[in-house]
């Protein structure tokens, strides 16, 4: 059985995706968050710093409404439109985890949507 995971603390899906379901065995998987500032609806201002950090506040609004926290993160895949800007992205990124650290997985793409600089994934566990 699958539920459902929405909140409005993070921007609408925009396709035929939910924000995050919670399976049976309690994993919650997050569908890829760019950027956009759930209050507006837009790409947040800045670079690649901004931009992680946009959307790693977009996967903790959505986990908090599942009842997590970013401790409860098992995995992460972050796409970036351009992997000269990981070590930035990686700066952001350690503001919003602790040890022991989720696995993960950072790929180049061509592009992302909205013309974002970076999407971020992640499966959590209750």
């Amino acid at each position: 059985m699958k539920k459902v995971i929405r909140t409005p603390q993070a921007p609408a899906a925009i396709g035929p995706y939910s924000q995050a379901i919670q399976t049976v065995g309690n994993l919650v998987f997050t569908s890829g968050q760019i950027p956009i500032d759930p209050a507006t609806g837009t790409l947040v201002d800045g670079g690649i710093m901004e931009q992680t950090r946009q959307s790693l506040m977009n996967v903790q609004a959505i986990l908090k409404e599942a009842g997590l926290t970013m401790g409860n993160v098992a995995k992460t895949t972050v796409f970036m439109a351009d992997m000269n800007d990981f070590a930035n992205m990686n700066a952001v990124y350690a503001e919003f985890f602790t040890e022991p650290y989720p696995a993960r997985s950072a790929v180049a793409v061509k592009s992302l949507p909205k013309g974002a600089l970076v999407e971020i994934e992640v499966v959590a566990e209750r």
